[in-house]
């Protein structure tokens, strides 16, 4: 099992919105890096949804509920999307600057190219999330 992050600004489509919906296609990604990432993606791989306006943090965790398949918003190319659906929201909402702070985390593809909108994420740092979001003991 892999470990992925996705981002999205709030205003554009907000992890509420993806509570509200209980599914969605992860469509319009048009970066050959992120690309990669969404074809390596299997179902039951854990994503976290991250807010790339203010305030940056990561607010939920969702999970792949189908693998890579052409992206229909594509009108040319080979790019792809995947579908997501919300497992739960995070307790405590995770900031980009408790990310670059802690220990295992501070390493993560996030905090070196924060450009990149599907990355992936190694199991420490997928722990350490769940620890600084209040899902783990300290």
């Amino acid at each position: 099992m892999n470990h992925w992050l996705v981002k999205s600004e709030p205003g554009t489509y907000a992890w509420a919105d993806l509570v509200k919906g209980r599914r969605t296609a992860w469509t319009g990604v048009r970066n050959y890096q992120a690309r990669l990432h969404l074809r390596a993606m299997q179902v039951g791989d854990p994503v976290w949804f991250y807010h790339s306006g203010a305030p940056k943090e990561i607010v939920g965790l969702a999970r792949v509920l189908r693998s890579a398949y052409p992206d229909p918003t594509a009108a040319h190319g080979d790019w792809v999307c995947v579908d997501l659906a919300p497992i739960k929201t995070l307790p405590q909402p995770v900031s980009l600057a408790a990310i670059k702070t802690d220990r295992v985390t501070r390493d993560m593809v996030l905090v070196k190219n924060s450009r990149l909108s599907v990355q992936p994420v190694t199991a420490p740092q997928f722990e350490g999330i769940l620890r600084l979001g209040g899902c783990l003991p300290e």
